[in-house]
């Protein structure tokens, strides 16, 4: 199987069976997000603990494949996880998607993991809003927990 093909395959699977995904009972953040351009909706849950660790995560709504395996293989990273660190995470995944200097050379990227299966929509401006919704609603929520929001992604194309 080709490099390519099996970050196909981890889409896919991230797409039909999506990890995290539902209500999360006793979430203390509801994020949602929207993308006007392309009908994704997403809504982020977290139940962060008093150490600022981020116990649980998980995500509900419709949108593409690349929205819903993106929304996906986030909670798989970011649960458990001290909040600043998943911070650092978004921060690093959305920069490596929106910025198309960004070096894609092993040492930045060790830490994705999976979430390289998504550095392909780089090339595809419109794609990258899609990849990167549930990760700005991720960010509002750690930035702001406890307090319910919507996000509303702009939906012009990066340059």
């Amino acid at each position: 199987m080709e490099f390519d093909e099996l970050y196909q395959e981890v889409i896919l699977d991230h797409t039909r069976r999506p990890r995290n995904f539902g209500e999360l009972p006793g979430a203390s953040t509801h994020v949602h997000g929207d993308n006007p351009m392309c009908g994704d909706e997403i809504t982020v849950h977290l139940k962060l603990g008093d150490s600022g660790l981020v116990e649980d995560v998980s995500f509900t709504g419709s949108g593409c494949s690349i929205c819903m395996a993106s929304a996906s293989l986030m909670t798989l990273k970011v649960k458990n996880k001290p909040a600043a660190d998943s911070v650092r995470l978004t921060n690093k995944f959305t920069s490596l998607l929106t910025d198309p200097a960004a070096p894609l050379d092993p040492a930045n990227l060790s830490e994705l993991g999976d979430l390289q299966a998504l550095l392909g929509v780089r090339k595809f401006p419109l794609r990258v809003k899609c990849a990167t919704l549930p990760w700005h609603a991720l960010k509002q929520g750690l930035e702001h927990p406890g307090a319910p929001s919507d996000l509303t992604v702009d939906p012009t194309p990066q340059a």
